[in-house]
C-alpha cells in the first residue's frame, strides 16, 4: 500500500508560482511512476504531467507545457511540480497520484487526497 500526501497549494496571483509537494509513504519509492492531476469544480479529473522512476522521462498536459515542471527526488520519496506564470484557470484541486505501471501507460493505483490551488485574476 503507498500513501501519497500533497502539500503546498495555496492562493496565488496570476503569473505568479507555486511548488506542490507530494510524500510517499512506499519504500521503496523509484520503481513508481509519478503523475499530477487536477480537477476543476464540475469538471472530470485530468492529467497534469508524470514522471517517469528514473526521473529521466517527463509528460506534460498541452495546457501546462513550458510553465510547470515536474521532478522527483527518489531519496526523499518526494516529487514535485513547479508551477509557474500561473494562469486563472490553473484553479483546481491537484492530486498526486502512483502506478507500478511506465510512464505513459496509465492504471494510476494510488492517490494522494488532494490540495488546492486558487489563482486569482
Amino acid at each position: 500500500q503507498v500513501q501519497l500526501v500533497e502539500s503546498g497549494g495555496g492562493l496565488v496571483q496570476a503569473g505568479g508560482s507555486l511548488r506542490l509537494s507530494c510524500a510517499a509513504s512506499k519504500r521503496p519509492f523509484s520503481p513508481l511512476t509519478m503523475g499530477w492531476f487536477r480537477q476543476c469544480p464540475g469538471k472530470e479529473r485530468e492529467f497534469v504531467s508524470a514522471i517517469s522512476w528514473s526521473g529521466r522521462n517527463t509528460l506534460y498536459a498541452d495546457s501546462v507545457k513550458g510553465r510547470f515542471t515536474i521532478s522527483r527526488d527518489n531519496n526523499k520519496n518526494t516529487v514535485y511540480l513547479q508551477m509557474n506564470s500561473l494562469k486563472p484557470e490553473d484553479t483546481a484541486v491537484y492530486y498526486c497520484a502512483a502506478t507500478r505501471k511506465a510512464i505513459g501507460a496509465g492504471g494510476y493505483e494510488y492517490w494522494g487526497q488532494g490540495t488546492q490551488v486558487t489563482v486569482s485574476s
